[in-house]
């Protein structure tokens, strides 16, 4: 038991819902039979959403280092990793740009340890993208921060649930940025790290990806915009001929309208609005965000700080438990295919005899 994958936990915004649906989570103990969670951020902090939650039974066994957490199987309390020693002012709901601090100390200290290899994956709470900026974040959210600290050329925000998996060729950027930003290169490597992402991460063998179109009606064959025929079909075909099973593109609106998403395993769509807008409707109560191509894990709920609800007692936990479930999974699939291609099985040629 002492193997159980340790989960690391970023706060996010502490005026926000965070601890609160963390809380939930690990107030679950049967969480505990699966991994060891360590969350990073403050005993104070997390005891003034015990009180909001009516969790008080709730309590955290607080160390210096995710060396010292114990995954016995009679642990049943969650870990806390101190990330800063003063008091913090918490009003939910409350934008402030002062407590934005706390989001990144959680944030970093989590990281640090993730790259170090102290913990197997990261779950990171909604964060507030404008009061977190400072010298040390200058970033328009998790995926760039963690793509950067990763070292990777590229990532993919890839949205998933049991019934929809959707990824985004351009994540956070402005509307008027994002024709000029699609580009046959940028297509084909999204579709690419898809592509291994649904094989490695999903133990899916031959994913088929749906490509969108940009325009309406994906362009209507040039009559509406050309960003289909000039850049987005040529991706398709370039990919088609590295062994990638890509489709498209397709008008978005009458594709999820349709169900034709359930016929593939993955969409990649043109903007973060066209892909999210229909995940978030199909499956927002148990979407997860995981940030596909980089050589760690990390996931997060599909949904943000939630402000209009902090500290009522009334966010769903459900979306949190699936992106730590989902953490776990691919843990667990990246462990096994590396195993797998260690000892690969001894390839042996059978005699054309025959008794």
């Amino acid at each position: 038991m002492s193997e159980k994958i340790k989960i690391g936990i970023s706060i996010g915004d502490v005026n926000g819902i965070g601890l609160e649906i963390i809380i939930k989570t690990l107030a679950d103990f049967r969480i505990y039979d699966y991994c060891t969670p360590i969350v990073y951020g403050h005993t104070k902090v997390a005891s003034f959403y015990r009180r909001t939650t009516n969790i008080e039974e709730l309590n955290f066994a607080v160390i210096n280092h995710p060396s010292e957490a114990s995954g016995k199987k009679d642990q049943r309390k969650p870990h806390m990793i101190n990330c800063w020693e003063e008091d913090v002012k918490i009003e939910p709901g409350v934008v402030n740009a002062a407590v934005g601090k706390y989001s990144f100390l959680s944030l970093e200290k989590a990281t640090n340890d993730l790259l170090n290899g102290d913990i197997d994956a990261l779950v990171t709470a909604p964060i507030n993208k404008d009061t977190i900026q400072s010298e040390e974040f200058k970033f328009p959210g998790h995926t760039e921060y963690l793509q950067e600290r990763g070292g990777a050329a590229e990532s993919l925000m890839f949205l998933v649930s049991d019934t929809l998996r959707v990824g985004v060729v351009t994540g956070h950027i402005p509307v008027a940025k994002v024709a000029e930003s699609i580009t046959l290169e940028k297509i084909l490597a999204k579709l690419k790290l898809m592509d291994q992402s649904l094989r490695n991460d999903f133990w899916i063998r031959k994913p088929r990806i749906a490509v969108l179109g940009l325009n309406p009606h994906a362009g209507d064959n040039g009559l509406i915009g050309d960003e289909e025929q000039n850049v987005i079909i040529p991706a398709i075909e370039e990919a088609r001929n590295a062994n990638i099973l890509a489709f498209g593109p397709y008008s978005a609106d009458g594709f999820f309208a349709n169900g034709s998403y359930l016929q593939f395993d993955a969409v990649l769509a043109m903007y973060h609005d066209q892909g999210l807008i229909p995940f978030k409707q199909i499956a927002f109560e148990s979407g997860v965000n995981f940030t596909a191509g980089l050589n760690f894990v990390r996931t997060s709920p599909d949904h943000g700080t939630a402000y209009d609800i902090a500290g009522q007692n009334k966010a769903s936990e459900v979306s949190f438990r699936e992106a730590i479930f989902t953490a776990l999974h691919i843990v667990k699939h990246r462990r096994e295919t590396l195993e797998l291609m260690e000892n690969p099985l001894t390839i042996t040629k059978l005699s054309r005899d025959r008794d």
